[in-house]
């Protein structure tokens, strides 16, 4: 008997009490990559430290001219746009920050077997490109619409379906002005580079990356709710297999910090020397603006309140805290905890889910600091 997609793509697991990781989980951190954290230094990330989920393989375009947008479904005019052409659409450049929809998922109990994120799913871009709701006007969307689909040129399985992969946006998230979804080009000022979405991506400030299509290639408007495979099956919060659980969409709000000091190779444990510290960090939400920031120098038994920078109209981005810390020698365990306007303010355990999903739960470094005339 022949054999089949599903004899070589999983089902979806969770890892037994005990076991590490697996060569499959090791396979695709090896593929991706988080920001370094020393790294949220940079108000606008290099895009080589922005953070990178590819689930398939990362497509080949040789000629960005041969390349085609097709907007299609139900619109009153299809559009076919080379990006030279969606170069002469208005421009808007926004400042956004993007996370993993699993960020943090590998410190997760029971871990759910998949790309194994600490922390490190992030990094902010300035993202040029054209409106959506411009393109969306342009080709006239019927009356009926409901969805707007979103198709990338990576294509692979997954849980023994093939596919190309596909997001939607409802049409009123879709034309909004707030957030104002891009198709974007550049990044940073300059072409998008290949793991980026060369030539051309969707992003969708305030939602998880999941919803920022790469290889952008068609846009569809639909007359019905979209049920694709990354819809309805993965980028789900569901307590227990089967169950249709809840879409995820934006952000949570989260704050990390910069470990200060320097890192010892394989416990990451930071080492700083006694006195004066500054610590610093980034913190962000989907939802509504970061209104406070707080910071723990002892394990969570206290916390204090950090300086949060202004965030100069910059609503979509992260926005720099910083506070002093006078370090005196011993161990300690640093930690750092974002609220927003909406009311939501991160948990110091996690929530806990089968994906792996939306795990904003406080940050832990641990700190040792020498005794004085000790070597560091």
């Amino acid at each position: 008997m022949g054999r089949r997609l599903t004899d070589v793509s999983a089902p979806a697991r969770l890892a037994a009490t005990g076991e590490g990781l697996g060569q499959d989980e090791l396979a695709l951190a090896a593929r991706n990559h988080g920001l370094p954290l020393e790294a949220l230094r940079y108000e606008l990330t290099p895009p080589g430290l922005h953070y990178v989920l590819t689930h398939y393989d990362i497509p080949h375009v040789p000629d960005d001219a041969a390349w085609r947008l097709t907007l299609a479904g139900r619109v009153r005019h299809t559009l076919t746009l080379s990006p030279a052409e969606l170069r002469a659409f208005p421009a808007v450049t926004t400042r956004v920050t993007l996370e993993c929809a699993g960020n943090g998922r590998a410190l997760m109990s029971p871990r759910p077997v998949s790309q194994p994120w600490l922390l490190e799913a992030v990094g902010t871009a300035e993202w040029t490109g054209v409106p959506l709701r411009l393109l969306l006007a342009e080709a006239g969307a019927a009356s009926d619409a409901v969805d707007v689909v979103f198709t990338g040129a990576d294509h692979g399985v997954e849980r023994g379906v093939e596919q190309d992969y596909e997001r939607a946006l409802p049409l009123d998230v879709a034309t909004g002005a707030e957030p104002e979804v891009l198709v974007a080009y550049a990044m940073n000022g300059a072409p998008l580079p290949p793991q980026h979405g060369r030539p051309l991506r969707l992003v969708v400030p305030g939602w998880y990356g999941m919803a920022h299509v790469k290889w952008l290639r068609a846009i569809t408007v639909v007359d019905r709710s979209f049920t694709g495979f990354q819809q309805s099956v993965a980028y789900r919060i569901r307590q227990e297999s089967g169950e249709p659980g809840v879409p995820v969409t934006r952000i949570a709000p989260r704050a990390l910090l910069i470990p200060p000091g320097f890192p010892d190779f394989m416990s990451r444990t930071r080492v700083v020397a006694p006195g004066p510290v500054r610590i610093e960090g980034r913190a962000w939400s989907g939802h509504a603006p970061v209104t406070s920031v707080e910071v723990s120098t002892d394990g969570g038994a206290s916390h204090r309140p950090a300086d949060l920078e202004p965030g100069r109209g910059h609503r979509w981005a992260w926005r720099r805290w910083s506070c002093a810390w006078f370090a005196e020698p011993g161990d300690h365990v640093l930690s750092v905890r974002a609220h927003d306007g909406a009311g939501n303010s991160q948990p110091l355990e996690p929530s806990w889910n089968r994906g792996g999903f939306a795990n904003n739960l406080v940050q832990r470094v641990p700190v040792f600091c020498p005794d004085h005339g000790g070597t560091a």
